[in-house]
C-alpha cells in the first residue's frame, strides 16, 4: 500500500441541470492545484437526488459517463460518484468508478430511501464491490446504505476504505456526524463521505459535512456548509497501526448477507 492522496468535492448541485452541474464541475475540478489519485463527487452530482428519472436518467455511455472519462483522462485519475443510469428499462442510483483509460466499475445502490419514494423508481442493486487504487481496498456505498452498518460490515477485513457518496439533508446532519466515525471505528478502516451543499428543487436544504475519520475515529476532514475542493493524504501506517494495535475483528460474527 500506498499514502493515497483523495480529493472530496463537496459541490452546489443545480436543480435537474446536467449541462450544467457538468461545466461547474469542470471549472471547479480544473483549478486542482495538485496531482491526486481519487476524486470523490456527490451522489447524483448532475442532477441533485430527484425521482424525475424520466428528464434525467442516462444510458451507461450518455453524456455525463462521457464527461467522467474525459475528466477522469484530463486529470490523471480515478473520478468517481452516483448518477441515474437506465438499462433494459430499469433505473439505477449507480455509483461509477471511472479510470483514465475508460474502464469503470459500476456499483448500485442497495438501500433505496423509502421516506423520498426512490423506491418506487429505482431498481436496488444487490451486489457490493471493492476496487483496488494504489494497494487500497476500497469500497463505495450510496447514502441510506449508511443506516445499515450489516451491508457495510468489513468482513474478513475486505476493504480498507470505506466511501459514501450522498445527498444527506442538513435536518438530519446529527446523523450524519454520528454514523460516519461509527463506520470508521466498528470495521477499523478509513470512511470517507461527501456531501452536497444548498437547497434543492424540493427546497431541501443540504450543509455539508463531508468528512474522512480515521480507524481510530480522528477527523481527517471535515468542512460543513460551504461548497469545497479539498485535498489530503490517507497513510496505511495509520490503518496497519489501528489494526495491530487492538485487532478486534479478529472476533467479529461471520455471516453471509443475501
Amino acid at each position: 500500500m500506498e499514502p493515497l492522496k483523495v480529493t472530496i468535492f463537496q459541490a452546489y448541485i443545480f436543480w435537474e441541470n446536467i449541462e450544467k452541474n457538468l461545466s461547474n464541475l469542470a471549472l471547479k475540478l480544473s483549478n486542482l492545484r495538485e496531482k491526486t489519485d481519487l476524486i470523490i463527487l456527490p451522489e447524483m452530482f448532475n442532477t441533485g437526488f430527484t425521482n424525475n428519472v424520466e428528464k434525467c436518467a442516462e444510458t451507461s455511455d450518455g453524456k455525463t459517463m462521457q464527461w467522467l472519462f474525459h475528466m477522469s483522462q484530463t486529470l490523471n485519475c480515478v473520478i468517481a460518484g452516483s448518477l441515474i443510469i437506465v438499462e433494459n428499462g430499469k433505473y439505477f442510483n449507480r455509483f461509477v468508478w471511472m479510470s483514465p483509460d475508460g474502464t469503470y466499475v459500476k456499483y448500485d445502490k442497495r438501500h433505496l430511501f423509502a421516506m423520498a419514494r426512490e423506491d418506487q423508481y429505482f431498481t436496488a442493486g444487490r451486489e457490493r464491490i471493492v476496487v483496488n487504487i494504489k494497494g487500497w481496498n476500497i469500497c463505495p456505498m450510496i447514502c441510506y446504505d449508511i443506516r445499515f452498518p450489516v451491508w457495510s460490515r468489513n468482513v474478513g477485513g475486505a476493504y480498507d476504505l470505506l466511501v459514501y457518496t450522498a445527498n444527506w439533508p442538513d435536518k438530519r446532519s446529527a446523523h450524519w456526524r454520528t454514523l460516519i466515525p461509527a463506520r470508521a471505528i466498528e470495521n477499523q478502516a478509513f470512511v470517507i463521505g461527501v456531501n452536497r451543499v444548498g437547497h434543492d428543487g424540493n427546497d431541501i436544504y443540504y450543509s455539508g459535512g463531508s468528512m474522512c475519520i480515521s480507524p481510530l475515529g480522528d477527523v481527517v476532514y471535515y468542512k460543513p456548509e460551504d461548497e469545497d475542493l479539498y485535498t489530503f493524504t490517507i497513510q496505511p501506517r495509520d490503518l496497519q497501526e489501528a489494526r495491530k494495535s487492538f485487532p478486534f475483528l479478529q472476533d467479529a460474527d461471520s455471516f453471509n448477507i443475501d
